[in-house]
């Protein structure tokens, strides 16, 4: 990583909440990072949210940092950017030098070729899945149009309820960095109760970060 006059940025990146919290995938990116820098200082962004959305404020902190201290950008894997060509041509077009582990030799027409076959993966997964709820709604599995209602209710208050609890994670210092035991713990110690009344667990607040 020689040539750069400051420690290069590091963009991490997790698709739900629930990840960002509990720390899944986060390790593995930090991990695979760190190797390839062999000990080398680095400045971290952490994103939380699907990769589908074109606007990720820590991925343009990271960029305004690489532009500012003239470092790179660098990344475990690129799917982690996007799974969509446009964007990754965009982020090219930025003029940030940046790298994916799993491809550090990569040049731009490989990046694009990578980037096109992870967009590809992505437009087959919606397609199974889509196919799936067909197979099972021919099957007889659909609700009735009282029982849809219902549903859809129970899931909008389910929503709100979550996001009401999220608002005091604050105020009970819950961080990123806490595992779903210890969330559900410090939950417990500050009387709040489940929607249902009752005491939290690593399940009931994997659901309710799943919601926020």
């Amino acid at each position: 990583m020689g040539g750069y006059k400051a420690p290069p940025a590091a963009y991490l990146r997790v698709s739900t909440l629930r990840q960002g919290m509990s720390g899944l995938g986060l390790d593995a990116q930090r991990k695979a990072i760190e190797t390839l820098l062999d000990g080398q200082s680095y400045k971290e962004f952490i994103e939380i949210e699907s990769g589908k959305k074109s606007k990720r404020p820590e991925l343009e902190k990271a960029i305004d940092y690489c532009r500012k201290h003239k470092a790179k950008l660098v990344i475990a894997k690129l799917d982690r950017l996007a799974r969509n060509v446009h964007f990754i041509s965009g982020l090219m077009e930025t003029g940030v030098d940046f790298l994916a582990v799993d491809m550090p030799n990569a040049d731009r027409f490989m990046l694009h070729v990578y980037a096109a076959m992870a967009e590809e993966e992505g437009r087959r997964i919606s397609e199974r899945t889509k196919a799936a709820l067909a197979a099972a709604k021919e099957r007889g599995v659909e609700l009735g149009r009282n029982g849809k209602v219902l549903a859809i209710k129970n899931r909008k208050e389910a929503e709100l309820f979550a996001q009401a609890i999220a608002m005091s994670f604050d105020r009970l210092g819950i961080t990123q960095d806490m595992n779903l035991q210890s969330i559900a713990r410090v939950l417990n110690e500050g009387g709040i109760k489940t929607r249902k009344d009752g005491i939290w667990y690593k399940t009931s607040v994997a659901r309710l970060l799943d919601r926020v």
